[in-house]
Protein backbone atom coordinates (compact mmCIF):
# COMPACT_ATOMS: atom_id res chain seq x y z
CA UNK A 1 0.00 0.00 0.00
CA UNK A 2 1.38 3.23 -0.50
CA UNK A 3 1.62 6.02 2.05
CA UNK A 4 -1.13 8.50 1.95
CA UNK A 5 -0.59 11.76 4.24
CA UNK A 6 -3.76 12.40 6.42
CA UNK A 7 -7.13 13.12 5.38
CA UNK A 8 -8.63 15.39 8.02
CA UNK A 9 -7.51 18.38 6.68
CA UNK A 10 -8.65 17.16 3.34
CA UNK A 11 -6.57 17.21 0.19
CA UNK A 12 -6.87 20.96 -1.34
CA UNK A 13 -8.25 22.49 -4.23
CA UNK A 14 -9.84 20.37 -7.01
CA UNK A 15 -7.14 19.74 -9.70
CA UNK A 16 -4.70 18.63 -6.27
CA UNK A 17 -8.41 16.05 -5.18
CA UNK A 18 -8.64 15.18 -8.70
CA UNK A 19 -4.84 13.74 -8.72
CA UNK A 20 -5.00 12.42 -5.56
CA UNK A 21 -8.11 9.90 -6.16
CA UNK A 22 -6.44 9.24 -9.73
CA UNK A 23 -2.81 8.15 -8.07
CA UNK A 24 -4.82 6.42 -5.28
CA UNK A 25 -7.51 4.70 -7.44
CA UNK A 26 -5.87 1.39 -8.09
CA UNK A 27 -5.12 0.49 -4.34
CA UNK A 28 -8.23 2.51 -3.01
CA UNK A 29 -10.74 -0.64 -2.19
CA UNK A 30 -7.62 -2.57 -0.74
CA UNK A 31 -6.69 0.65 1.64
CA UNK A 32 -10.13 1.75 2.35
CA UNK A 33 -10.40 -2.01 3.36
CA UNK A 34 -7.63 -1.95 5.48
CA UNK A 35 -8.97 0.92 7.10
CA UNK A 36 -12.57 -0.84 7.88
CA UNK A 37 -14.11 2.16 6.13
CA UNK A 38 -18.30 1.73 7.62
CA UNK A 39 -19.65 4.10 5.42
CA UNK A 40 -21.26 2.45 2.57
CA UNK A 41 -22.59 -1.01 4.37
CA UNK A 42 -24.05 1.88 7.35
CA UNK A 43 -25.43 4.35 4.70
CA UNK A 44 -27.44 1.78 2.75
CA UNK A 45 -28.53 -0.40 5.92
CA UNK A 46 -29.95 3.17 7.36
CA UNK A 47 -31.43 3.66 4.17
CA UNK A 48 -33.45 0.74 3.58
CA UNK A 49 -34.57 0.70 7.15
CA UNK A 50 -36.28 4.33 6.76
CA UNK A 51 -37.55 4.41 3.29
CA UNK A 52 -39.95 1.55 1.93
CA UNK A 53 -39.61 2.74 -1.71
CA UNK A 54 -37.61 0.99 -4.86
CA UNK A 55 -36.02 3.68 -6.65
CA UNK A 56 -35.98 3.23 -9.98
CA UNK A 57 -33.54 5.87 -11.24
CA UNK A 58 -30.50 6.00 -8.46
CA UNK A 59 -27.78 9.14 -8.99
CA UNK A 60 -24.38 8.45 -6.95
CA UNK A 61 -22.58 11.64 -6.76
CA UNK A 62 -18.67 11.15 -5.99
CA UNK A 63 -19.63 7.09 -6.63
CA UNK A 64 -15.15 6.68 -6.79
CA UNK A 65 -14.84 3.26 -7.12
CA UNK A 66 -18.23 2.26 -6.46
CA UNK A 67 -17.94 0.99 -3.12
CA UNK A 68 -21.68 2.07 -2.47
CA UNK A 69 -22.97 1.93 -5.98
CA UNK A 70 -21.94 -1.90 -4.68
CA UNK A 71 -24.33 -1.42 -1.53
CA UNK A 72 -27.12 -0.19 -3.55
CA UNK A 73 -26.68 -2.21 -6.60
CA UNK A 74 -27.27 -5.58 -3.64
CA UNK A 75 -30.45 -3.94 -2.46
CA UNK A 76 -32.10 -2.61 -5.56
CA UNK A 77 -30.77 -4.60 -7.97
CA UNK A 78 -33.56 -3.60 -10.66
CA UNK A 79 -32.26 0.17 -10.07
CA UNK A 80 -30.56 2.16 -12.79
CA UNK A 81 -27.64 3.54 -11.07
CA UNK A 82 -26.17 6.55 -12.05
CA UNK A 83 -22.81 7.93 -11.02
CA UNK A 84 -20.22 10.57 -11.33
CA UNK A 85 -16.63 11.63 -9.90
CA UNK A 86 -13.69 14.06 -10.61
CA UNK A 87 -11.35 11.12 -11.04
CA UNK A 88 -11.40 9.84 -14.32
CA UNK A 89 -9.41 6.68 -13.25
CA UNK A 90 -12.23 5.54 -10.34
CA UNK A 91 -14.69 5.84 -12.65
CA UNK A 92 -12.53 3.67 -14.82
CA UNK A 93 -12.13 0.90 -11.82
CA UNK A 94 -15.74 1.28 -11.28
CA UNK A 95 -16.87 0.96 -14.33
CA UNK A 96 -15.52 -2.38 -14.59
CA UNK A 97 -17.77 -3.11 -11.66
CA UNK A 98 -20.88 -3.08 -14.05
CA UNK A 99 -23.03 -1.08 -11.33
CA UNK A 100 -23.57 1.69 -13.35
CA UNK A 101 -25.86 2.47 -16.20
CA UNK A 102 -23.85 5.93 -17.38
CA UNK A 103 -21.07 7.47 -15.40
CA UNK A 104 -19.66 10.85 -15.75
CA UNK A 105 -16.48 13.11 -15.26
CA UNK A 106 -17.92 15.94 -12.99
CA UNK A 107 -17.69 17.41 -9.73
CA UNK A 108 -20.81 17.23 -7.25
CA UNK A 109 -21.11 20.34 -7.00
CA UNK A 110 -21.73 21.11 -10.64
CA UNK A 111 -24.72 21.14 -12.32
CA UNK A 112 -25.44 17.71 -13.80
CA UNK A 113 -27.70 17.18 -16.63
CA UNK A 114 -30.01 14.10 -17.23
CA UNK A 115 -33.46 13.92 -18.97
CA UNK A 116 -34.82 12.03 -16.35
CA UNK A 117 -35.21 12.81 -12.82
CA UNK A 118 -33.55 10.55 -9.44
CA UNK A 119 -35.69 8.43 -6.56
CA UNK A 120 -32.47 8.73 -4.58
CA UNK A 121 -29.31 10.84 -5.08
CA UNK A 122 -26.52 9.52 -2.64
CA UNK A 123 -23.13 11.30 -1.53
CA UNK A 124 -20.97 8.95 0.68
CA UNK A 125 -17.84 10.03 2.13
CA UNK A 126 -17.72 13.42 -0.24
CA UNK A 127 -19.01 16.13 1.92
CA UNK A 128 -15.50 16.86 2.99
CA UNK A 129 -14.73 18.39 -0.09
CA UNK A 130 -18.10 20.68 -0.41
CA UNK A 131 -16.45 23.85 -0.87
CA UNK A 132 -20.18 25.82 -2.13
CA UNK A 133 -23.48 23.98 -0.20
CA UNK A 134 -25.77 26.39 -2.36
CA UNK A 135 -24.26 24.78 -5.14
CA UNK A 136 -24.25 21.00 -4.28
CA UNK A 137 -28.03 21.41 -3.15
CA UNK A 138 -29.33 23.51 -6.26
CA UNK A 139 -27.37 20.51 -7.88
CA UNK A 140 -29.69 18.29 -6.07
CA UNK A 141 -32.92 20.24 -6.52
CA UNK A 142 -32.31 19.90 -10.08
CA UNK A 143 -32.10 16.38 -10.53
CA UNK A 144 -34.79 14.96 -7.91
CA UNK A 145 -37.93 13.76 -8.53
CA UNK A 146 -40.99 15.36 -6.25
CA UNK A 147 -40.87 12.86 -2.99
CA UNK A 148 -37.21 11.77 -3.68
CA UNK A 149 -34.52 11.20 -1.35
CA UNK A 150 -31.41 12.19 -0.32
CA UNK A 151 -28.81 10.35 1.15
CA UNK A 152 -25.26 11.93 2.33
CA UNK A 153 -22.47 11.63 4.99
CA UNK A 154 -21.02 14.20 6.81
CA UNK A 155 -18.00 13.94 9.70
CA UNK A 156 -18.86 15.04 12.86
CA UNK A 157 -15.93 17.62 13.72
CA UNK A 158 -16.77 19.70 10.15
CA UNK A 159 -20.49 19.29 11.22
CA UNK A 160 -20.00 21.18 14.44
CA UNK A 161 -17.40 23.69 12.78
CA UNK A 162 -19.49 24.50 10.12
CA UNK A 163 -22.72 24.34 12.10
CA UNK A 164 -24.07 22.23 9.53
CA UNK A 165 -27.50 21.65 10.89
CA UNK A 166 -27.91 25.70 10.13
CA UNK A 167 -27.30 25.07 6.56
CA UNK A 168 -29.74 21.79 6.33
CA UNK A 169 -32.51 24.29 7.80
CA UNK A 170 -31.71 27.12 4.89
CA UNK A 171 -32.46 24.42 2.45
CA UNK A 172 -35.43 23.09 4.01
CA UNK A 173 -38.32 24.58 1.88
CA UNK A 174 -37.10 22.65 -0.75
CA UNK A 175 -35.71 19.62 1.21
CA UNK A 176 -36.79 18.96 4.19
CA UNK A 177 -35.05 16.88 7.24
CA UNK A 178 -36.53 13.15 7.29
CA UNK A 179 -33.75 11.46 9.53
CA UNK A 180 -29.79 12.30 10.98
CA UNK A 181 -28.23 9.33 12.71
CA UNK A 182 -26.49 9.46 15.87
CA UNK A 183 -22.65 9.34 15.12
CA UNK A 184 -21.01 6.52 13.62
CA UNK A 185 -17.53 5.18 12.87
CA UNK A 186 -16.29 6.29 9.74
CA UNK A 187 -12.24 4.75 9.57
CA UNK A 188 -11.67 3.58 13.11
CA UNK A 189 -8.59 1.39 11.71
CA UNK A 190 -7.16 4.68 10.56
CA UNK A 191 -4.52 5.96 13.14
CA UNK A 192 -5.66 9.97 12.10
CA UNK A 193 -9.37 9.30 12.35
CA UNK A 194 -9.92 5.88 14.56
CA UNK A 195 -13.01 6.46 16.59
CA UNK A 196 -12.21 10.33 17.65
CA UNK A 197 -13.50 11.03 14.20
CA UNK A 198 -17.14 9.86 13.28
CA UNK A 199 -20.08 10.68 10.52
CA UNK A 200 -23.55 11.21 10.82
CA UNK A 201 -25.89 10.18 7.91
CA UNK A 202 -28.51 12.45 6.75
CA UNK A 203 -31.86 11.55 4.89
CA UNK A 204 -33.67 14.28 3.28
CA UNK A 205 -36.61 14.87 1.14
CA UNK A 206 -37.94 16.69 -1.69
CA UNK A 207 -41.18 18.18 -1.24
Amino acid sequence: MSNFKSLVSGVGNLSKTTKYYDDWSENYDATLKLWNYQAPKKSIKFLIEKINIKPKNILDLACGTGLFGAELKKVYPKSHIYGSDISKKSLKISSGKKIYKKLQIKNFEQLHHYKIKFDLISLIGSMTYCKNFDKFFANINKNIKEKGFVIFTHRIDLWDKQDFLSILKKHQKSLKINKISRPVNYLPLNKDFKNKIKIKIVLLQKY
